[in-house]
C-alpha cells in the first residue's frame, strides 16, 4: 500500500518499464509451470510468454461508499476485510489458496500483477505462485523492482542484476532413475476438527517485546532471541485458552513447526541474499532432533523452558540437514505428494512465517514507499501465524511487528480480552475473514 504519490497517468509507462526489466531479470516469473515428462515440474516460458499487468482506477468520488481510500485503508490496519471482495483487487485466479487452479499439473500461471488506484494512494497486488518465491525471494524481487522503478523515474542508473539470484545449482540434486524412487504419503485432507476461523491482527511494541525477553530468558545465562521469546508466549497463551475447548491429553505433543529462511544459514558457498524460488526449510516438532515438550510442560514450565525449545528447534536447520532432506526427497517420485499442509493436523497446531526481515517499507520506488504490506487472504488456513515486520523503520519509534494469526472465531473474544496477553499485544482488529464461510463479516 503507498500513500499519496505522483500517481498521474503519465509515470504508468516508467513503472511498466521497470515491471518489465524486473521481469526480464526474474526470469522465471514470466510463463507457467509445467509437468516434465519425467514427472517433475519446470518453469516454461515461451516468446509468447507475458505477464498480464491490470491497471484500474478504483477513485471516483462518486464510489466512496463502494471502495474505501488509503486513509480508510490504514484506519483499519491494512485489513483485508475493508477491502470487500478481494477478486476485485485482484487478477483471476490468483488469490490466495490451496485450489485446482493452482496445482503444478493444471499449468498454473507464475505471476501477475495489479495496481488498484484509490483516493488517496495506490494499492499495487504482487501475484506469484509458491512454486517461484518464498517471502524473501519476493522482497529481493521487490526490492529490485522498487530500484528500477526509481532509477527509471529519476534517469539515473539502473541497478545491477546479478545472476547468481537464479543459481539454485546448489540446491539442485541429480535426478534419480526412476526404478529407485519411491511414492510419497497420500495427499493429507483437512482436519475434520478444525473450527470456522478468522485472521485475527495484533501488534507488539518493541518495549513490550523487551518486556517478554527478560521473562523468557534462562535464568541460567543460555541466550535467546526476541523471537524465541514471543514465540514462546504465544504458544503458552494459544494453548491455554484452547485447551478447555479442545480438551487434549496433558501428556500429548502439539504439533508446532516454522519456516526457516536459508540465505543467511548456508555456507558453502553462501547464497545472494536476493536469490530467488524457495530458499527455506522448516523445522517441525514431529521430526526435528529436539525432545518435543508435552501440553503439560506448555502450560506449567517455566517460560524459559518454552524459549530455549524454540531456539533450538530453529537452530537445528542447517544446510546439512538440508542437503540430507534434499538427498530424500530427490527419491520421490511425485514431488508435490510432500507438500504440507498444517490444517491437516489437529485444532492447537502452529506454523509460524515471520516476515521481519522483508522490510518493504524501506523500498523507495521512487514516487513513493510503502506504508506497508500485507498478505492479502481471503481464505483463512488454521494454525498459520504471519509475523509482519514493523510499519516504522525509525529507532526512536515504539513500533514493533505485527501477527496476524488464523484463530477460531468462537474463541476469539477470549485471546482479545485475556488479560495476560493484553499485557503486552494490542489488538489491531480481524484480518482477514474466510470468503468461503456463510458467517463471513462484510466491510
Amino acid at each position: 500500500m503507498f500513500p499519496t504519490c505522483n500517481c498521474s497517468t503519465s509515470s504508468l509507462p516508467a513503472r511498466a518499464t521497470s515491471l518489465e526489466r524486473t521481469l526480464s531479470q526474474a526470469r522465471h516469473y514470466v510463463g507457467t509451470i509445467e509437468k516434465d515428462p519425467e514427472g517433475g515440474h519446470s518453469f516454461v516460458r515461451k516468446k509468447n510468454s507475458t505477464v498480464r499487468f491490470v491497471v484500474q482506477w478504483l477513485d471516483a468520488p462518486e464510489e466512496s461508499t463502494k471502495y474505501p481510500s488509503i486513509d480508510d485503508i490504514e484506519r483499519a490496519n491494512y485489513s483485508a476485510v475493508t477491502l470487500g471482495n478481494l477478486e476485485t483487487w485482484s487478477v483471476p485466479p490468483m488469490t490466495y489458496g490451496e485450489k485446482p487452479e493452482a496445482h503444478p499439473d493444471n499449468h498454473p500461471v507464475v505471476s501477475a500483477f495489479q495496481a488498484n488506484f484509490v483516493r488517496g494512494g495506490l494499492v499495487l497486488n504482487m501475484h506469484h505462485h509458491h512454486y517461484a518465491n518464498d517471502v524473501m525471494g519476493w522482497s529481493g524481487f521487490t526490492h529490485q523492482l522498487a530500484e528500477n522503478c526509481r532509477a527509471a523515474l529519476t534517469n539515473t542508473a539502473f541497478p545491477t542484476w546479478d545472476l547468481a539470484c537464479l543459481d539454485l545449482s546448489r540446491l539442485t540434486k541429480k535426478e534419480m532413475a526412476d526404478e529407485v524412487k519411491v511414492d510419497g504419503p497420500p495427499q493429507a485432507e483437512r482436519h475434520p476438527g478444525h473450527k470456522v476461523a478468522q485472521l485475527l491482527l495484533f501488534h507488539l511494541p518493541k518495549s513490550k517485546a523487551a518486556q517478554l525477553k527478560t521473562l523468557a530468558s534462562p535464568t541460567d545465562g543460555s541466550w535467546i532471541s526476541t523471537y524465541d521469546a514471543f514465540s514462546a508466549f504465544i504458544w503458552r497463551t494459544l494453548t491455554r485458552l484452547r485447551t478447555p475447548v479442545f480438551k487434549p491429553n496433558p501428556s500429548s505433543h502439539i504439533f508446532w513447526a516454522e519456516a526457516v529462511d536459508m540465505r543467511r544459514r548456508m555456507h558453502s558457498p553462501k547464497v545472494h541474499p536476493r536469490i530467488q524460488h524457495n530458499v527455506m526449510f522448516a523445522a517441525l516438532s514431529s521430526t526435528a532432533p529436539v525432545q518435543q515438550l508435552t501440553i503439560d510442560e506448555i502450560l506449567h514450565a517455566p517460560l524459559s523452558t518454552l524459549a530455549l525449545y524454540i531456539r533450538r528447534m530453529t537452530s537445528s536447520v542447517t544446510q546439512e540437514n538440508l542437503d540430507k532432506t534434499l538427498d530424500m526427497v530427490a527419491m520421490v517420485r511425485d514431488k508435490t505428494s510432500l507438500n504440507i499442509r498444517i490444517d491437516s493436523h489437529p485444532p492447537m497446531s502452529i506454523l509460524q512465517t515471520d516476515h521481519r526481515d522483508a522490510n518493504i517499507v524501506s523500498a523507495d520506488f521512487g514516487f513513493a514507499t510503502p506504508l506497508t504490506y500485507r498478505h492479502l487472504l481471503d481464505r483463512v488456513t488454521e494454525g498459520v501465524i504471519i509475523i509482519y515486520p514493523t510499519r516504522d523503520n525509525n529507532p526512536g519509534s515504539d513500533e514493533g511487528p505485527e501477527f496476524s494469526m488464523a484463530y477460531e472465531k468462537h474463541l476469539a473474544d477470549d485471546l482479545i480480552n485475556d488479560t495476560e496477553f493484553r499485557m503486552y499485544f494490542e489488538y489491531r482488529g480481524v484480518d482477514a475473514e474466510d470468503a468461503r464461510m456463510p458467517s463471513r463479516c462484510c466491510s
